[in-house]
């Protein structure tokens, strides 16, 4: 049987928002070499090792504490919950450690976003808010790097308060294009197109590149934060000197905290190193709630409205901050209850055999977590390496950042990626939310993960529907 080869390209930029699907029929690609016949491995069934919750399942399955929590992690656990889950508004008010929403704001809560500590999406009907997806904004610097937009600054906010002028409404449209799999078989991408309307304060610079970016899913965040960084360079061959055509690139960033440069873990691109500064900088660019890390309001030297509303103070206290950074590093990832079903493990060696793993590295010993020793010495499974990859032309934002070009993403965790229908009614996966499932999301590959969607493009419709039942368990 001859196989349906993808090949895409770029036409317009902006996320990748308008692409060429072509069918190329050929003789199969031999694809990569099959790997040894894969079993189920003690402990895959609990991702987050003893952290694992297998306490909640079904709609709260990420809302759960580590399992080995201490009783003095657990209590600033729910402390944090509530500040992670409650709407800030403006100040002053009378409760004085909610206050201080804005002025340009994107969401007003962080559960806003993360609900149920789950995935945000794209607008999935007409009318719907942007709040599940937010734009990053940059323009060249003219030495060959980057800064923000100069009006409209790092990241565009639909949102203001009363008296300050909201900067305008994202717009998203999507075109169909069928793809067709080698044994006949079709699937449908949506292919997005992004633009701003009603802007408040003029047009944006004509060499804007503008970053789609979704609210990722929050559980085992500080569990990635403790796996050892000679790990992940070890991992990281940026010259493919291997010859595998993986060239995983391990992002630097500077922590604030400590004022070194160490790798970048979190974001899309890996911008931030630890889940606290993460925290903190959801804070200010998404809620406009400054802090001890970044106590600057964003406003641009354009937004005089929004400059006079910023009183200069620090809007979250550092205890707070701290407790709300716990919270979101001790999210239990939940349990496997079908690992060792044989459609699963059948699933699990296609995924080894398509190479699959090359970028979604599945398993990881923690090492010594500075403050939360729950979250040591823990055998984990979030099937990622955290290193930047090419992913190609059709997924690039064409905005780089830090040692991450316009076409590079840090590869996602997997885990839980099964439970985002239950949990936040949709599957929408990738970046920007585009992909609706996970045969979708593969089918988006490109760059690096090229060979890998067209060996899975060429499987039986039996072994595709494996392959996505495999990764939906995890």
């Amino acid at each position: 049987m001859k196989s349906v080869v993808l090949f895409m390209s770029v036409i317009v930029g902006c996320g990748a928002c308008v692409v060429d699907v072509d069918a190329d029929a050929g003789e199969p690609d031999a694809g990569p070499e099959p790997v040894a016949p894969v079993a189920f491995e003690d402990g895959e069934n609990l991702p987050g090792g003893a952290t694992t919750n297998d306490l909640f399942l079904g709609v709260n399955a990420f809302i759960r504490p580590a399992a080995n929590a201490s009783a003095a992690s657990e209590s600033d656990f729910f402390s944090g919950n509530s500040f992670f889950n409650q709407s800030w508004v403006q100040a002053p008010a009378s409760t004085v450690n909610r206050d201080g929403l804005g002025p340009l704001f994107n969401a007003r809560s962080c559960s806003a976003c993360h609900f149920k500590d789950g995935r945000g999406a794209p607008p999935l009907a007409a009318g719907d808010p942007f709040v599940g997806l937010l734009f990053r904004l940059s323009v060249p610097d003219g030495t060959g790097g980057t800064k923000n937009e100069p009006t409209y600054g790092g990241q565009f906010q639909p949102a203001a308060l009363p008296g300050v002028a909201a900067e305008g409404l994202p717009t998203i449209t999507l075109t169909a294009r069928v793809v067709t799999f080698a044994d006949g078989d079709t699937i449908t991408l949506q292919v997005p197109r992004y633009g701003f309307v009603d802007l408040a304060y003029g047009p944006l610079q004509s060499d804007v590149m503008v970053s789609p970016r979704v609210a990722p899913q929050m559980i085992g965040l500080g569990l990635l934060e403790a796996i050892p960084e000679d790990i992940l360079r070890a991992r990281a061959d940026p010259d493919d000197v291997d010859g595998d055509g993986i060239r995983g690139v391990l992002q630097q960033s500077f922590d604030r905290k400590t004022g070194t440069v160490v790798a970048g873990r979190f974001g899309w691109k890996g911008e931030e190193p630890t889940v606290f500064q993460q925290s903190a900088g959801a804070f200010v660019n998404d809620i406009g709630i400054t802090s001890d890390v970044f106590p600057d309001e964003v406003c641009s030297a354009a937004q005089a409205q929004c400059i006079d509303a910023a009183d200069g103070s620090i809007e979250v206290r550092a205890d707070l901050l701290d407790k709300v950074g716990l919270y979101s590093s001790i999210l239990a990832p939940p349990v496997r209850p079908s690992a060792n079903n044989p459609d699963i493990i059948a699933g699990k060696q296609l995924f080894n055999d398509l190479g699959c793993v090359a970028c979604h590295v599945p398993s990881y010993t923690t090492g010594t977590h500075p403050t939360l020793p729950e979250l040591s010495d823990q055998l984990i499974w979030p099937y990622t390496d955290l290193l930047l990859h090419d992913m190609g032309a059709d997924l690039a934002d064409g905005r780089p950042v830090g040692l991450a070009s316009g076409q590079q993403w840090r590869t996602p965790p997997l885990w839980g990626i099964g439970l985002f229908p239950t949990i936040n009614k949709h599957q929408r996966l990738l970046h920007d939310g585009r992909a609706d499932g996970v045969a979708a999301a593969i089918v988006w590959h490109g760059g690096e993960a090229e060979a890998a969607r067209d060996a899975f493009a060429a499987l039986s419709a039996n072994d595709r529907a494996l392959v996505v039942k495999f990764v939906e368990s995890l």
